[in-house]
């Protein structure tokens, strides 16, 4: 089972309008609402490609049931620590005529100490049912950097594989409980390292930087010029074949599902790697997030070439 752990989720709004005008009225000509929080977008595609999903974190009042419930129509289980307070949502609104997108992000609710301890003690058992745990996202109010910290550690201690994507702090601080793998982006590793990253060369050496911290897989994604990896068994890059994308939001949640199946199944990390990138690459042509084709991934894994690099 592939545990994913989503403590600010949402319900995502997408409304598409003809022409955005701010400060007048908008007439909204199609919308969807659907779960979402970066696990979430983890969970989706991971049971898609025919794994067990229980999705975990917090949700709140009638907002929360739907999350939840919803979860149903993507055959993930959700099972989440529920507080009284109103799950956030988050709007997309989509501009057929300039093809631009805006988003609004609530906050969304603040989390006692005393509901973070509960849910910790939720999450010990919901781990001991799992193979791997990935962990992505943001914080609610009344967490700080140690909440994933001390979530690492607990999957750690059980020993379980765990994935963590997440930005400032929470990875700073989430690094030292030493995670199986980190997913930084360009601007989250030369904040953990300190080092320009102007060339794949400074690349690779800031991500066996963090690497030689204890983290066993540092992915870095490189955008259209596909990813690279450090880890033990050497420095591997993956090139994707153009494809003419849709909606690259959620991509990177895609592809930490890919690295999920392929702890799961035990696959070398350049197998892994592959498959990260083919489901990566599979959800950038189909306009929901979190969603791909098993036909579309199948026809692009064997375009994906892996590199050894180092």
């Amino acid at each position: 089972m592939i545990l994913t752990v989503t403590l600010n989720a949402a319900i995502d709004k997408r409304y598409v309008v003809e022409e955005f005008k701010e400060g007048e009225v908008n007439r909204v000509k199609e919308c969807a609402y659907v779960p979402g929080g970066k696990g979430l977008n983890v969970s989706k595609p991971a049971a898609v490609a025919g794994a067990s999903v229980v999705a975990t974190g917090f949700v709140g009042g009638h907002a929360g049931n739907y999350i939840e419930e919803s979860l149903a129509d993507y055959h993930v289980k959700g099972d989440f620590y529920h507080l009284k307070a109103e799950s956030r949502s988050c709007i997309n609104i989509w501009d057929e005529k300039k093809q631009k997108q805006t988003e609004f992000l609530e906050p969304g609710f603040t989390v006692a100490e005393e509901e973070f301890e509960a849910f910790v003690e939720k999450f010990r058992g919901l781990v001991e049912k799992a193979d791997v745990v990935a962990m992505s996202g943001s914080v609610p109010k009344g967490l700080d950097g140690t909440a994933y910290q001390k979530l690492v550690k607990i999957v750690k201690d059980a020993g379980k594989k765990v994935i963590l994507d997440t930005s400032g702090r929470l990875l700073e601080m989430g690094i030292e409980a030493c995670p199986t793998m980190v997913k930084p982006n360009i601007d989250e590793i030369r904040m953990l390292t300190g080092k320009h990253c102007d060339h794949i060369e400074d690349i690779i050496e800031a991500a066996k930087a963090v690497h030689e911290k204890g983290v066993d897989v540092v992915a870095v994604s490189l955008g259209a010029d596909g990813s690279l990896v450090v880890s033990d068994e050497g420095v591997f890059r993956a090139v994707v074949p153009k494809i003419d994308a849709v909606n690259t939001v959620g991509c990177g949640d895609s592809m930490i599902a890919g690295f999920a199946l392929g702890f799961e199944e035990g696959l070398s990390i350049e197998e892994t790697l592959r498959k990260a990138s083919a489901i990566s690459a599979a959800a950038a042509l189909r306009e929901e997030t979190g969603i791909f084709v098993k036909e579309d991934m199948e026809r692009l894994y064997p375009q994906i070439r892996i590199e050894k690099i180092g």
